[in-house]
């Protein structure tokens, strides 16, 4: 196995830091670039193994594809491939094969995909006929990931009746659902959202010259490091206020633990502002992917937290709220679920343990999350190259605190 051993006592923080593109774009992006026969590339796309998958299947000739763990191109080939003529398997990591995936396939099927479950019922691997799509109306519970929902609706102008989907209950990460409406309307494809509708009409993209933003999910790795070593200066390079990812509300969010964030035009810079709340409050059912970095931020400085909205974190990479309990009890902090979708952290602790090894769980936000905490004890992380999942060059980023 191995490891990555971490003890960071920095004299003074002034850097500046290349961020990786975002990954949720650049995914989108080259869905929506190959649904409009564009002949241009995508600039600034995301350099991590989600993209990369996704790059490889767009662009191979085979019929069979290996995404590994990448959930996001799982979802979003999947609905790809449905409308696309063929013959097509795609299958994953023995990760991937335990994520569910019926209610995609289930929609899919009944807008007219052929979509079947070549081992275990509502799981990857799948076989996929795909053909042209009649589309319709569905109705999908508010509460599944937003990809299968992206999936859904970046195919849609391409059936033959269009796509209405209504999302009952309460909708979960509704930043990721405007972020492709959004997109899709930059490539010529007009949707209606509306009290929980979802309405496309039979249109055809239009290709254009796209350049991806910087990734907000990934900034949050170093807003939590500024937090905890409560000094110093961070420059985040490409990073816009105006972004279309849920994540950049991250600054927002950091200004009660400690953080300042000045929108510059090459970035943000990250500065200290001396205000840390008691208790932090708040529902991450539109970011949910911060969750693991505030749990964590929070924690090691010592404020206790009460998370709401985490109910997607147990059908991620891994069971994200069991890994965080699990792995910050090694650092001595006792968390609990008040109830399903909540996470909190009363001030309770337990023996910190003498050899801290954080388990990762295939999950490159558990790596990213744990990794500041090197700024309090020394800790080492298992597997750490799973950051490539999303951001690469993390740990040479990482490094720079120790220069």
């Amino acid at each position: 196995m191995e490891l990555k051993k971490l003890h960071i006592t920095p004299n003074t923080i002034d850097l500046k830091i290349k961020l990786p593109a975002s990954k949720s774009i650049s995914n989108r992006a080259l869905i929506l670039n190959a649904l409009s026969y564009s002949p241009y590339d995508i600039q600034n796309l995301s350099d991590c193994d989600d993209t990369r998958v996704t790059i490889k299947a767009l662009d191979s000739n085979d019929r069979s594809f290996d995404i590994g763990a990448a959930g996001t191109a799982m979802r979003f080939l999947t609905a790809f491939l449905a409308k696309t003529v063929g013959e097509w398997v795609i299958t994953g990591s023995e990760r991937m094969k335990q994520r569910p995936i019926k209610l995609l396939v289930d929609a899919l099927n009944s807008l007219g995909a052929r979509i079947e479950y070549i081992e275990n019922e509502g799981y990857p691997p799948l076989r996929i006929l795909g053909s042209a799509l009649t589309g319709g109306e569905i109705r999908l519970n508010g509460g599944v990931s937003s990809q299968y929902i992206s999936a859904l609706m970046m195919i849609a102008p391409y059936m033959q009746n269009g796509l209405k989907i209504i999302l009952e209950g309460n909708v979960i990460s509704v930043p990721y659902i405007r972020m492709t409406m959004q997109m899709m309307k930059e490539f010529g494809v007009d949707v209606l959202f509306e009290n929980n509708t979802i309405d496309v009409k039979p249109q055809v993209y239009s290709p254009i010259q796209y350049k991806v933003e910087s990734d907000w999910s990934a900034a949050s790795y170093w807003f939590e490091v500024l937090s905890i070593a409560g000094k110093g200066r961070i420059m985040l390079e490409g990073l816009y206020q105006n972004s279309y990812q849920g994540d950049s509300k991250v600054a927002e969010l950091f200004e009660q633990l400690g953080v300042k964030a000045e929108y510059k035009p090459e970035g943000v810079l990250l500065t200290p502002n001396g205000n840390y709340v008691s208790k932090f409050e708040y529902d991450f059912v539109d970011q949910p992917d911060l969750a693991q970095t505030f749990a964590v931020t929070c924690c090691l400085k010592g404020i206790a937290f009460h998370f709401k909205g985490v109910q997607s974190l147990k059908i991620k990479e891994t069971n994200r709220i069991a890994a965080l309990i699990n792995e910050l009890a090694k650092l001595g902090f006792i968390l609990f679920e008040p109830a399903e979708g909540e996470l909190a952290w009363s001030g309770e602790r337990c023996k910190q343990e003498e050899d801290i090894r954080i388990a990762t769980y295939e999950d490159h936000r558990m790596a990213m999350a744990f990794a500041p905490a090197a700024l309090v004890m020394p800790v080492s992380i298992e597997e750490p190259q799973v950051v490539s999942k999303s951001y690469p060059s993390f740990w040479n980023d990482i490094e720079k605190l120790l220069a």
